[in-house]
């Protein structure tokens, strides 16, 4: 058993009482040897760099975290989604961040440490000026030097987020705990001084891009010693001596304060709680209690026995960096959602409780259903489970699957049905054994039907127009029925998303014996061809009338959501040679994504390429004629020549697009959407990549490392180890020449899920020109029936 995997951060006798009904603790934290901050020979977590991502709209975040924690304690700087390398000013370290979103959200208590009197309020005028020189970030671990004067660190349980402030020689250490402002819209806001060392805060958000459905999150903070003085404010006015106060919107807070002209240093350990005041208080009493130190320690051997589970040999230091930078974002969500005690608050906004697996949240589910929800059904399997079973609460709760679920809402943000392929996947990869009539049931309610008015969920909102004529209207100006984005203001690329969720349920209910259904769906599958212009050869909008609507020119198309026509004519991965024979067959397919990937220009100079011909902007989504690999539309777009009998040009393409994650910050190649493309990196750097989403069919391209050695879970991979090897692989010896498994000659261009479970080592051997691997017409994955 791996143990690191169930920690729960606390020892017996070190962790402090607590007063439930009133949430104070009491007792000094117990003190451990301080570890060492020696680099260890081969630890993987010393080559991570979490700021990449954090400038041009990567969005990430650099605090620290532990694997799918509910905690991401991280310094705000002002951009809108947290930090943003180029700024210079900290406004607090707040303990709800996620991974790459385009909107703000989370963001929540920001705090900061400063000196002298409390006289402002607002966390833009108060905000300390910082620099990159004096500042580091590790897995599990943060450390600023402030401009004050302060040294701040974070670090990070599951539930807790704990920090260590150093100040300067002062009878006036200050640390103010902001409850009004965050990262998204705040409705109301409480905060309570519960004794000389505990505050407690509950705190209501809202609006995540469009959406407006409220949240609240209840924190308690408790420092390891007293404070000497402390208060309130509300709006511009401080009140020392104040233990409450409470907002509507505007600024409120609590402030402490400590004298440390003999000790400098003050740590104070925050746990969080979306069901009420008791959870964070249990949530504290179960994590916290252990030094700062020691919580460190315990987060990067955790951060550590995660990326173990994957080894890779060959390549330089930079690549293996954004290699194992990528991993490690991959592991950032979704994220815990319930307390220690099992509960966790519904979609129906009353408390439940998980029993028999841990609840998780945060579904950006049109983003991750494309590479993350497999990659983790691969390297993280009994996580995934429970992560299904989640969004199956989802339904159970509330009446409805989720769309892109922010903490306990909905919010309705992106298009199509993402929750068919997400959990289908979970199905085929036997992560839902004992729950698939239950997952079959949810998931045919959600494709035949639309949740009505008084549900916050839109679902498949043009469903009637959909199973009634075979494609959803392009609606220019129709008003909104509820928060969000709708599927209507981007009818083509729905109609393709909604058509790709059929034939994976279609799938789904053969297996299950609802023939039936699978027959119903299968034929709902080929709607996609409903929306094919023959007269341009692309897919275009149509209006309610059925008539094509929009520009004719495929690069100006409209009613494609964050696309055009030219990036979305591969997103039918369940029939791809139902388009190449719409097209025109295999040479016309081919010259087509040619010109798409501008083939003979990447080969004379593929980063490039990548950096000036591709589309190239983090939200350059529309007028344009070219792959985009910064967004998710595109992401399984490279692995379409596996299909058309051309395989090397996938690696050709695959390996051009990987020279945009670097190790800077701005190595991320678009937002992040919650481990997103960091999969797609990790995936395609390993070369198997879920080229049908929703399914078990994996393609295979050349990988970038000589070997690399995955670590499998025995309850779901029972040989428990799977390596691939490409000896020699390189820029300029990167073609597949031949492939075996398990010493076997294997000329496929995919394999099925089974066969991983089943063998131990897929081997490539490589060469430096194309080869007629994988160019039969009986290599390709076949299309879903």
């Amino acid at each position: 058993m791996r143990w690191t995997r169930s920690l729960r951060l606390r020892t017996a006798g070190a962790v402090t009482a607590v007063t439930l009904l009133g949430g104070a603790l009491a007792g000094p934290a117990v003190q451990a040897a301080e570890p060492s901050h020696g680099t260890k020979a081969g630890r993987l977590t010393d080559l991570v760099n979490p700021f990449i991502g954090t400038e041009n709209e990567g969005n990430t975040y650099p605090g620290a975290a532990v694997p799918f924690g509910m905690v991401q304690l991280s310094p705000d700087t002002g951009h809108n989604t947290g930090y943003d390398y180029s700024e210079t000013h900290i406004r607090g370290f707040s303990t709800v961040h996620l991974s790459g979103v385009g909107c703000g959200l989370g963001g929540d208590l920001p705090v900061l440490p400063t000196t002298g009197d409390v006289t402002r309020t607002d966390y833009a005028t108060y905000a300390a000026e910082f620099g990159h020189d004096d500042e580091q970030a590790s897995p599990g671990y943060y450390r600023v030097g402030l401009k004050t004067g302060i040294d701040a660190e974070l670090t990070a349980t599951e539930r807790t987020g704990v920090q260590r402030y150093t100040f300067p020689a002062t009878d006036k250490a200050n640390v103010l705990l902001n409850a009004g402002q965050s990262l998204h819209r705040t409705r109301s806001t409480k905060v309570e001084i519960l004794d000389n060392r505990t505050v407690r805060t509950a705190i209501t958000g809202s609006r995540f891009c469009q959406g407006t459905e409220p949240y609240t999150v209840y924190t308690v903070t408790r420092f390891d010693r007293p404070f000497t003085t402390s208060g309130t404010w509300n709006g511009d006015t401080v009140s020392e001596g104040s233990t409450q106060s409470s907002a509507t919107t505007g600024r409120n807070g609590a402030w402490v304060r400590f004298d440390t002209r003999s000790d400098r240093t003050v740590e104070a350990t925050t746990a969080l709680s979306y069901v009420d005041a008791h959870g964070a208080a249990l949530n504290l009493r179960a994590e916290g209690g252990r030094s700062f130190d020691r919580v460190r320690a315990a987060a990067r051997a955790a951060w550590e026995d995660r990326l173990d589970d994957v080894r890779v040999q060959g390549g330089d230091e930079t690549l293996r960096r954004t290699f194992y930078s990528s991993l490690y974002r991959s592991f950032l969500a979704p994220n815990i959602g319930g307390d220690v005690d099992g509960r966790y608050t519904g979609w129906d906004h009353k408390i439940h409780r998980a029993e028999g697996f841990t609840y998780y949240q945060n579904w950006s589910l049109w983003d991750t259903y494309r590479t993350q929800a497999q990659l983790l059904s691969l390297l993280a399997p009994h996580e995934s489970r429970d992560m299904a079973l989640s969004v199956l609460r989802i339904d159970r709760d509330s009446g409805w699957l989720p769309k892109w679920g922010y903490g306990t809402v909905e919010t309705n943000i992106m298009t199509g049905d993402p929750v068919t392929p997400y959990l289908t996947n979970a199905y085929q990869q036997g992560l839902l054994k004992g729950h698939e009539e239950e997952a079959y049931q949810a998931l045919k309610k959600n494709a035949d039907g639309v949740p009505p008015t008084a549900s916050p969920a839109v679902g498949r909102e043009a469903n009637r127009e959909y199973i009634a004529g075979g494609f959803v209207p392009h609606i220019k100006g129709r008003p909104h029925a509820k928060p969000g984005d709708s599927d209507y203001d981007h009818g083509a690329s729905a109609t393709l998303e909604y058509a790709l969720s059929d034939a994976v349920l279609a799938e789904m209910a053969r297996d299950l014996g609802h023939d039936a259904d699978a027959r119903r769906y299968a034929r709902r599958a080929q709607n996609y061809r409903s929306v094919f212009d023959a007269s341009t050869g692309f897919f275009r909008a149509r209006d309610a009338s059925g008539t094509f609507t929009g520009s004719a020119d495929p690069a100006r198309s409209e009613g494609f959501h964050e696309g055009t026509s030219w990036q979305y004519q591969w997103l039918v991965p369940q029939d791809l040679a139902g388009v190449v024979d719409l097209i025109g067959g295999r040479d016309a397919t081919n010259g087509r994504l040619d010109s798409f990937f501008a083939y003979d220009r990447l080969l004379k100079d593929p980063a490039t390429t990548a950096r000036e011909v591709w589309v190239n902007g983090p939200y350059d989504y529309y007028n344009a004629d070219k792959y985009n690999p910064q967004n998710e539309p595109d992401l399984i777009a490279p692995y379409t020549y596996l299909s058309t009998g051309q395989p090397w040009k996938t690696t050709d393409v695959v390996h051009a697009a990987l020279t945009l994650f670097t190790d800077t910050p701005t190595g991320m190649t678009g937002n992040d959407d919650l481990g997103t493309m960091s999969a797609w990196n990790v995936l395609s750097s390993i070369g198997i990549f879920p080229v049908q989403p929703g399914t078990d069919t994996w393609g295979l391209s050349t990988p970038v490392f000589e070997r690399v050695d995955l670590t499998l879970d025995r309850r779901y991979y029972p040989k428990g180890h799977l390596t691939v090897r490409a000896p020699g692989t390189s820029d300029s010896t990167r073609y597949i020449q031949s492939a075996r498994v398990d010493g076997a000659s294997y000329g496929r261009t995919y394999l099925k899920t089974d066969a991983l479970r089943g063998m131990r080592e897929l081997a490539f051997t490589v060469g430096g020109t194309p080869s007629d691997w994988g160019t039969d017409t009986q290599a390709v994955a076949p299309a879903l029936k």
